[in-house]
């Protein structure tokens, strides 16, 4: 009896720089980033003596802790260790593609993303800036400086061979998320605050809710005063990109009073859920969140939403308390707990 023989599979060698490509950066719809741009890229090299020059980067070898950089149009590429330097710059603004038909549209715009950062050097001193997100590596932290009015960054890293940590702030965003309600306590107080709420004007809403700077919103009525153009001041935002609709929406609530949910940290309670069937969610997009009584707190995302709650009043049995939550995040909410509501659903064997 002949027995078989293993002939050994070949070996794939599979190379670290093949595989390694620039961090997208940590925000929404970072996949949308336009494509690299091929060639050598305009950079900025601050050294670890402090000597800071430009010119091109050529090529970032991160398995090699190295990059090649180019000093002049004529000059050779020459290699830098990343043990030489302190925070590399590339010049070239990167923006974010067209987005595609159809595509989610709810996201809070970059600048309201930014923080400041400190990194410690590890010969001493530090460096600053601002960064819409991060990203760790072994190799160092790679970072995404503003640029473009926030449509673009512009990337850097800064090694961990030159430095020994960085600190980063807290983002506008995370600054204006606490005041959105984010526990039942705060649920309740909100709804006693609600009723000697005075109206807000819309930039104060936008600005509270995170969803724009200060700078953006000077921007924004400036060049409406410099124009013959009326229109009014939620639309001009939309039609600068600043926001969406659904974005403007939510801040239409919050101006006239109503609490804004945080659903990403509010604890949704089960029962309350089971209020509503999985029917009457989707079609009214209405989330039950908590009970206190007679009262039922249902987020919505629209005032248009808030005026269907009077007539859902009936089917819970119970006064109907709105509140507000982005729209992108009461979709996925409730996409969540209409799945795990629908008996029908989760005893359907899966094909």
């Amino acid at each position: 009896m002949n027995q078989a023989v293993s002939t050994p599979l070949p070996t794939i060698t599979l190379s670290i720089e093949d595989e390694w490509s620039w961090p997208l950066p940590p925000f929404a719809h970072a996949q949308s980033m336009s494509p690299m741009p091929a060639g050598a890229l305009p950079c900025r090299v601050e050294s670890a003596g402090g000597v800071t020059f430009e010119g091109e980067l050529v090529e970032f070898d991160i398995a090699r802790e190295r990059m090649r950089v180019r000093v002049g149009r004529d000059g050779d590429p020459l290699w830098l260790p990343f043990s030489r330097t302190r925070r590399l710059t590339v010049l070239k603004p990167w923006t974010q593609a067209r987005q595609a038909p159809g595509a989610p549209t709810e996201r809070l715009p970059a600048a309201a993303q930014e923080r400041d950062y400190t990194a410690e050097l590890s010969a001493g001193g530090q460096m600053a800036g601002r960064t819409i997100g991060h990203v760790r590596q072994r190799s160092g932290w790679f970072l995404f400086a503003p640029a473009d009015g926030g449509h673009a960054v512009l990337r850097q890293f800064i090694p961990t061979a030159t430095c020994t940590g960085v600190a980063l702030g807290k983002s506008f965003e995370e600054t204006a998320a606490e005041r959105w309600v984010a526990t039942p306590e705060q649920m309740l107080a909100a709804a006693q605050a609600q009723q000697k709420a005075e109206i807000r004007p819309l930039g104060e809403s936008l600005r509270e809710l995170g969803m724009v700077t200060q700078q953006e919103l000077d921007r924004t009525v400036r060049a409406q005063s410099q124009s013959d153009n009326n229109q009014p001041l939620g639309e001009a935002l939309v039609s600068a990109g600043l926001i969406t609709g659904a974005d403007l929406q939510t801040a239409l609530a919050y101006k006239m009073g109503y609490p804004v949910v945080d659903l990403l940290r509010f604890p949704v309670d089960a029962k309350a859920v089971q209020r509503f069937s999985p029917a009457v969610m989707h079609e009214h997009r209405a989330l039950p969140l908590m009970q206190d009584g007679n009262r039922l707190f249902v987020a919505v995302d629209s005032l248009g939403s808030v005026a269907t709650l009077k007539s859902l009043q009936s089917v819970a049995g119970l006064e109907l308390v709105p509140v507000i939550a982005p729209r992108g995040r009461l979709s996925v909410a409730l996409a969540g707990h209409i799945k795990t509501s629908d008996v029908w659903a989760s005893n359907m064997t899966a094909y």
